[in-house]
């Protein structure tokens, strides 16, 4: 059979360009269906693009804050420069991912919505196009809860916040997670009086225990942030929004003049006439296996549609192995047991693998655990900056299987024990690698020193080497 393309890719961000440019570049007639007038996906117009500015920007006049007393004048002048400044880095990153340069790379951009009408052919817009293979990678959107009276109020998401110009006095953030947690201290940091306001007892759920308790005694110095409250209504009034929500069987409520509503994210999938193509969902996401195949094998879903994990890297990941599936034949499978993500707050929170209290589960006896605290390290001592910790979880012979850290820049530094871990090394022989001093990554060094202190000094061989010592040298 002939079809008009070897691949049709459904989206147009990290996952979606990735898949695109590769299978291009290995000759493949390739057909880029995107719904939105820019190429780049959530990641460069709501996401870690517009995000990573805005908490750069805060960054800055937080540190100036410390040193100037700045009027509600300034804060309006440094909050408007700062919304300026995101819409710039956007632009900026836009230009790498235009149009043009896909285009350049013989790929078929249509802009428009996709809709399966079979297992070959698509409805794009006014045309149908048929290809041998598919890749969806259409993202994810924000998940608005079903409160009381969410439909009366102007509230913002991640894919609005970024639009504003003129500083509110005060926000109120549902949902204590990465993006309402990243966001809410930037927006604080730019003059807003923030409260978080989240259903679990902690927020930053998905972190380790002793990490979050750090985290959140942090970040509740820079704004208000309540626990274990359920959101129960919201009432709009000539100030703003309302929140009526209950804590420990109380009934609270807390005026604010904007609402970011940060409950989490859902996979693009409606509309994608997933069931005319055979292709099966599981919890309301594509469902693939391990080769980022869907139920139908010519046909590959990554990035957040599939609801693997929820990060641009991890789609760029899918991406490079659906393109050596799709293209060459290939059954490359995906891991996530090496993948690494970093909350940007400040301070950082790097975390890969399994938590202390999932691994102590998995293991047992045979989990050692190392930390090290920043307070002990002379170049966060050096630079004031000792709130943070390491903490690295190993099996009894160094396999690494949980690192997490807090503290300044920690998204870089920690890095390190991801790529011993990604080949395949022993977290000990981190200590054999010489760091200029005092580099920030000696704080992990001295984590893997400690490996050494418990197998060796601090265990029963040492007298019999000190015997040796003795007796022989």
């Amino acid at each position: 059979m002939s079809y008009d393309y070897q691949i049709a890719v459904i989206g147009g961000g990290s996952g979606g360009l990735t898949v695109a440019a590769g299978a291009a570049s290995f000759g493949a007639s390739v057909a880029l269906i995107e719904r939105k007038s820019e190429l780049g996906g959530d990641c460069l117009h709501y996401g870690c693009m517009p995000s990573k500015a805005m908490i750069e920007a805060a960054r800055e006049v937080h540190q100036a804050g410390l040193y100037s007393d700045f009027s509600e004048s300034d804060y309006d002048r440094l909050f408007t420069g700062a919304m300026e400044r995101v819409a710039d880095a956007v632009k900026d990153v836009q230009n790498h991912d235009s149009k043009d340069r896909f285009i350049k790379l013989g790929i078929d951009i249509y802009e428009a919505e996709a809709q399966f009408i079979d297992e070959h052919t698509l409805q794009v817009g006014e045309e149908t196009i048929s290809a041998k293979r598919f890749v969806i990678a259409t993202g994810s959107s924000p998940v608005v809860p079903p409160i009381e009276g969410i439909d009366s109020i102007d509230y913002l998401t991640n894919e609005s916040i970024f639009s504003l110009r003129k500083r509110p006095t005060s926000l109120g953030v549902i949902g204590g997670g990465i993006i309402g947690s990243e966001l809410a201290q930037a927006m604080s940091r730019l003059g807003v009086d923030v409260t978080v306001v989240e259903g679990g007892q902690q927020i930053l759920a998905k972190e380790d225990k002793e990490i979050t308790e750090l985290a959140e005694g942090l970040l509740s110095e820079e704004m208000n942030v309540i626990t274990g409250a359920k959101v129960e209504r919201l009432e709009s009034t000539n100030e703003g929004v309302k929140i009526h929500y209950t804590k420990e069987g109380s009934a609270n409520s807390l005026n604010v003049e904007k609402l970011l509503v940060a409950t989490g994210r859902k996979a693009n999938i409606d509309g994608l006439g997933l069931e005319q193509a055979g292709v099966e969902t599981s919890n309301g996401s594509i469902a693939v296996d391990a080769a980022m195949r869907t139920t139908q094998r010519h046909i590959y879903a990554v990035g957040d549609c599939n609801g693997s994990m929820p990060f641009t890297h991890v789609a760029g990941m899918e991406g490079k192995i659906a393109v050596s599936n799709a293209v060459f034949g290939l059954s490359r499978k995906a891991s996530y047991e090496k993948v690494p993500w970093v909350v940007y707050t400040g301070p950082e929170i790097y975390h890969l693998g399994l938590t202390e209290e999932e691994a102590k589960e998995q293991y047992g006896e045979k989990l050692l655990t190392f930390k090290t605290k920043l307070a002990d390290n002379d170049r966060f001592m050096a630079e004031r900056h000792t709130d943070g910790l390491v903490k690295v979880l190993t099996t009894n012979r160094g396999r690494i299987v949980g690192a997490h850290a807090i503290g300044e820049g920690a998204g870089e530094w920690m890095q390190e024990i991801g790529t011993v871990q990604a080949l395949n090394k022993k977290f000990q022989a981190i200590s054999n690698i010489i760091h200029p001093y005092p580099a920030k990554n000696n704080v992990v060094t001295q984590t893997a020193d400690l490996y050494w202190r418990e197998k060796l000094f601090d265990s029963s061989l040492n007298e019999a080497l000190k015997w040796y010592v003795r007796k022989f040298r």
